[in-house]
């Protein structure tokens, strides 16, 4: 098979197990679990052969025209650069290893099959996106992914909590969309074309007109997917979904694609310096107000859930200093530690019977009734910490790197105030990163208290993943230096200066959160603590769900604890209660959106009740009042009908020669 035939099939397969699955959930479940795996796997295997085959070289360009538009043509195109061919690689393997994960996570799930079924779908739009050299068909997969998302994270919909997170989750990214939409129509209309190809040629050429307006219109909907300030607020709230959902959507598909979207057409952005200072003020906001977030978060899924939007921006601050092979390198090891980290984290809380870090720091011996999990999320906690040698420490690095040399004028291609911005605050968020790991890990496996709850040893599908993904949070940035080709041909390592800072202040965050444990750690056995569902025999799903449900009764929310022994809340001192409730842009957005437009909508339930309806209703009893009248006319008596008759004719006689007169004496 040629490299373009393997990668039709790349997305075509999940989307082909998706509607198999689908079609025999209730008629024939036996093969509802093999139709989720087999398909991503056989997906995952040939993006890897597709990889292999582009070898980092000139990019593979392949199309056929859709439909005719009368104007600018949409095309059925594939466009395989370094970039796309390792994205895609990345997301075969999460999705795999997330849909062997979840044959166990819900083992006993009523609604696996549509689960597995939209899993399977989400990856196949993912995969749609990476390989499309075409803007309206890769929105095709980027609507595609919303909707999966919408039903995914609302998966609990018996929860209150998933179901305000699901509905949250599409209205935010919708709310992106509708700028992100005109934005792409705004840009074929300048170039002429949708084709990826054909949009780079034009910007090379100076053929973008507007370039400021067409880039702020893409970066809302960049903003909102892949949930950067001020459009991140969905994310949070979007662990209300089972745990491998999490994984998935906020590791390396959905989140992610925003970021891709941009390094795609970086060149587009770079036109307007505007722009680029623009993404970086929104980089260094998010990667901040995430980091100190993460840090007053009790749910240990929140925790990452900020650590992901603080890892985007790091993303964000690599396109904004024009370094696209940064941005997608940190893009492709976050994947892989981050998806560790969710993973995990669902076997943590399935073994300690609740998601509340306030909870697991009152019980003792979870490290030795989870040691894979354990160990893998203590290696991938490093990587996000980034320490050396593991991948976070290398692809962090890369973007320090760029933000350094467009900083002190080593590159152009950005501002030097973008360059500042964003190195700055990246050494800050490097600070909290390692900070809020550190103390995630404290509470998390060094808790004292009763021993914790035998569930049982865990699955085999849910810990065997884990060491899998372990691998390349690893090994993945030890082996970028062989990868070069695939990143623009540039060197991604690590400069001595910014080595030394980012470690160094790593270093400082982690010791000054244990020395806080230690200080804060007597003070564990008040108050009590009640956040916990433990049911040794019920599946990690179910007790995933009842934990968030015994959150909230306990602590009268989801996302904190009045918990006097977390470090967090010492570190923190009185920003603690702001950060704990992401800065209330919750409330802020409430009364400035969330409520006018309740009032609006409810004037307009009234004009249309009240107003619009009376004018119906009059006009159809006037219509019906006169529809009496007539019907008493009609007696069925001839008598009378003449009678009328005769009358009216003397009527219209009289009313004739009264005129005649009037108008005669004038």
């Amino acid at each position: 098979m040629t490299t373009t035939t393997l990668a039709v099939l790349v997305p075509l397969l999940p989307f082909l197990g998706a509607a198999a699955g689908l079609l025999l959930g209730r008629t024939a479940p036996g093969f509802v679990r093999p139709l989720a795996v087999l398909p991503t796997l056989a997906a995952a295997v040939l993006a890897v052969v597709v990889a292999a085959r582009q070898g980092g070289g000139r990019p593979i360009d392949a199309a056929t025209q859709l439909t005719p538009t009368g104007s600018v043509p949409i095309d059925l195109a594939l466009h395989l650069d370094g970039f796309a061919v390792l994205v895609a690689v990345l997301v075969g393997l999460v999705a795999t290893c997330v849909q062997i994960y979840s044959t166990a996570y819900l083992k006993n799930d009523a609604r696996y099959p549509s689960y597995a079924a939209l899993v399977s779908l989400f990856t196949s739009a993912m995969l749609l996106v990476v390989y499309s050299g075409d803007l309206m068909v890769l929105l095709v997969g980027w609507e595609i992914m919303g909707i999966c998302s919408y039903f995914l994270v609302g998966h609990y919909w018996e929860t209150p909590e998933a179901r305000a997170a699901s509905l949250k989750a599409f209205l935010v990214t919708k709310l992106g969309d509708v700028p992100f939409l005109i934005g792409l129509f705004a840009l074929a209309a300048d170039t002429g074309t949708f084709r990826i190809t054909g949009i780079l040629a034009a910007v090379t050429n100076g053929g973008l007109d507007h370039p400021t307006l067409i880039a702020l219109l893409l970066l809302a909907g960049v903003a909102g997917k892949s949930a950067q300030f001020p459009l991140h607020t969905w994310l949070p709230d979007a662990m209300a979904g089972p745990t491998p959902v999490s994984a998935l959507i906020h590791a390396a598909t959905m989140v992610a694609a925003g970021i891709y979207f941009v390094a795609r057409l970086l060149p587009v952005f770079a036109a307007s310096g505007a722009a680029l200072v623009v993404l970086a003020v929104m980089a260094a906001v998010t990667m901040i107000g995430s980091g100190l977030a993460a840090l007053a978060q009790d749910d240990i899924k929140r925790v990452l859930a900020y650590s992901t939007i603080g890892q985007l921006g790091y993303m964000s601050g690599a396109l904004a200093v024009g370094d696209r092979g940064a941005a997608v390198f940190h893009l492709l090891s976050h994947g892989a530690f981050k998806a560790v980290l969710f993973l995990a984290a669902g076997v943590v809380i399935h073994a300690a019977g609740t998601n509340s870090l306030a909870a697991m720091s009152r019980m003792g011996g979870l490290t030795k009734r989870i040691p894979d999990a354990y160990w893998t999320m203590t290696v991938a906690l490093l990587a996000l910490a980034a320490i050396p040698p593991f991948a976070g420490f290398f692809s962090k690095e890369a973007v320090l790197v760029a933000a350094e040399h467009t900083a002190f004028g080593d590159r152009d291609v950005a501002p030097a105030a973008a360059g500042w911005t964003i190195l700055v605050a990246g050494l800050a968020a490097a600070v909290l990163t390692a900070a809020y790991a550190t103390r995630l890990w404290l509470l998390a496996f060094r808790g004292r208290g009763p021993e914790a709850p035998d569930h049982g040893r865990q699955p085999v599908a849910m810990t065997s993943v884990l060491w899998v993904l372990a691998v390349p949070t690893i090994a993945f940035g030890l082996a970028a230096g062989v990868l070069t080709d695939w990143f623009d041909g540039h060197s991604l390592a690590p400069s001595l200066t910014t080595a030394v800072l980012s470690t160094g202040v790593g270093l400082v965050g982690g010791l000054v959160t244990y020395g806080a444990w230690r200080h804060t750690t007597a003070l564990a056995d008040r108050p009590p603590v009640g956040a916990v569902a433990a049911h040794p025999d019920a599946e990690p799903a179910l007790v995933e769900a009842e934990a968030m449900a015994s959150h909230t009764a306990a602590y009268g929310t989801i996302a904190g604890a009045l918990d006097p022994s977390d470090p967090g809340r010492l570190l923190l001192g009185p920003l603690h209660r702001h950060a704990v409730t992401g800065f209330h842009l919750d409330a802020l957005y409430s009364v400035l959106f969330v409520r006018p437009v309740g009032a609006a909508a409810r004037l307009v339930r009234f004009l249309d009740r009240e107003v619009v309806d009376t004018y119906v209703r009059g006009s159809g009893s006037t219509a019906r009042g006169l529809g009496t009248l007539v019907r008493r006319a009609q007696t069925g008596n001839v008598q009378t009908y003449l009678g009328a008759l005769l009358a009216g004719t003397l009527v219209l006689a009289i009313a004739a020669v009264v005129f005649a007169n009037v108008y005669a004496g004038a």
